[in-house]
């Protein structure tokens, strides 16, 4: 039971960073097997493990399916007789097991860049709605627990630094919610061709044109821009940094829950 403590503990710490990971736990076995039910193993993205569902062949084989369980979400039961390795057993042991592979993937996260009266109302409706919420601002009195006492992450200073501490991944909504334009020229480039899910950007049409105009002197392609959301949030006549917020995620919420066949839907 300690065992699996510290393997449930390694699971909460995984999703607390936004780590991918896939639990398998051993569900059946029967006759002679390496380990019982209720045995566990973590299988990160790398492929690394912590725990073990019986070592060997078929440890081995449970860390491929787990991979193939991180690329399509999806849970499966695997049985294995370990009986006759000439027949494709992947053991002697003589006995069966099932193995259920769970996978986690990492927890939508709310990358707040800006920690203005906007960026401030943005992270306290996304950790309202169960987001992992990141925040940043390179004046570093406002991105602090002092001021956003709800977000999971603080990283003042500049959002390259913030970049290198929390990585983008396809989980990852992006809210650019700065003071200026030559903020948003500095920070696009570094996000543009990430795998984040989203990219927003507050302000209005007059600055986006501006902006756009900026980025596309300093070689980024139209189409690059394209996938910016600008101005940011669905129009609902929004005015107060509440209301702006339940806009943006409201924008986001729709991209999140559309069916996986629509462009760019994935989970």
């Amino acid at each position: 039971m300690s065992d699996n403590l510290g393997i449930i503990t390694e699971l909460l710490a995984a999703q607390h960073a936004g780590e991918p990971v896939v639990l398998a736990t051993i569900i059946k076995a029967r006759g002679s097997v390496p380990r019982h039910s209720g045995s566990k193993m973590l299988v990160f993205a790398d492929g690394r493990i912590s725990g073990s569902v019986g070592g060997g062949e078929m440890e081995a084989r449970v860390v491929a399916e787990a991979l193939a369980a991180l690329q399509d979400g999806r849970t499966r039961v695997l049985p294995y007789s370990l009986v006759a390795p000439k027949k494709g057993d992947p053991g002697v042991c003589g006995g069966e097991v099932e193995i259920y592979l769970e996978p986690y993937a990492p927890p939508a996260t709310l990358f707040v860049v800006g920690c203005g009266h906007v960026g401030q109302a943005v992270a306290e409706l996304g950790h309202f709605l169960g987001y992992r919420i990141v925040v940043t601002d390179d004046r570093e009195a406002l991105a602090t627990p002092a001021v956003i006492p709800n977000a999971d992450l603080h990283l003042p200073g500049s959002f390259a630094d913030a970049l290198a501490q929390n990585p983008i991944n396809a989980h990852t909504y992006i809210v650019m919610v700065t003071r200026n334009v030559l903020v948003d020229r500095e920070i696009v480039p570094l996000i543009i061709h990430s795998p984040a899910r989203y990219i927003g950007m507050m302000g209005s049409s007059r600055r986006w044109a501006e902006t756009k105009r900026l980025l596309l002197e300093d070689g980024l392609s139209a189409d690059d821009l394209a996938r910016v959301q600008a101005p940011i949030g669905l129009e609902i006549e929004a005015e107060t940094p509440a209301e702006i917020a339940v806009s943006i995620m409201a924008e986001i919420i729709k991209l999140r829950r559309a069916p996986a066949t629509a462009p760019n839907a994935s989970p």
